[in-house]
């Protein structure tokens, strides 16, 4: 299966477990479980990035909540154009939001820029190797580049985990993985 194809197969598999969890009951379990998890294991980490989520993804949402509360500074991603490089803008819980491209609700364009040690990201597949398949943009893997220092953590569903994913040359893999099952890596 090539990446364009796995990229369906993962969004609907996603959606029907999210829509599983709401049904039952347990999402905000779920979410709150994980961002548990990460806060237990920030390893000195004083700037966390995490991403707004689009519905179906992990809601980092809890997890920037809870470090705001613990002193650190947050940051959200923020893009451009497709060809721009991602940024990542100071926001605490609360701050105001500005529509950004590809539907994103990011921080204005005036917002402090932040080099964040810990950067929580979004994803649609993983495998035990922590290869991390994306939306297929390339921002996370230019921005890992551009910070190799940074801990790299990706949130995700249990079902979205493959038995191996197909990786190009510039994809950079994860540190660890975040379930709602399990911690993966390091």
């Amino acid at each position: 299966m090539n990446k364009s194809e796995l990229r369906t197969l993962l969004r609907s598999r996603r959606a029907a477990h999210v829509r599983m969890l709401g049904e039952a009951g347990d999402l905000d379990l779920a979410r709150h479980h994980i961002a548990g998890r990460i806060m237990a294991r920030l390893d000195g980490a004083t700037i966390l990035s995490a991403y707004l989520s689009d519905g179906a993804e992990v809601d980092a949402l809890p997890t920037l909540e809870a470090a705001a509360a613990q002193g650190l500074e947050t940051a959200l991603p923020h893009v451009t154009r497709r060809t721009e490089p991602m940024r990542f803008l100071r926001w605490r819980p609360g701050d105001a939001l500005v529509e950004g491209p590809f539907g994103l609700r990011q921080p204005r364009d005036d917002a402090p820029e932040l080099l964040p040690d810990l950067i929580l990201t979004p994803l649609l597949g993983f495998d035990r190797t922590l290869a991390r398949l994306g939306q297929g943009a390339g921002f996370y893997d230019r921005a890992f580049a551009s910070l190799p220092a940074a801990r790299r953590i990706g949130l995700a569903w249990s079902v979205q985990e493959m038995p191996a994913l197909p990786c190009d040359p510039w994809d950079i893999p994860l540190h660890a993985i975040v379930t709602e099952k399990e911690w993966i890596g390091q």
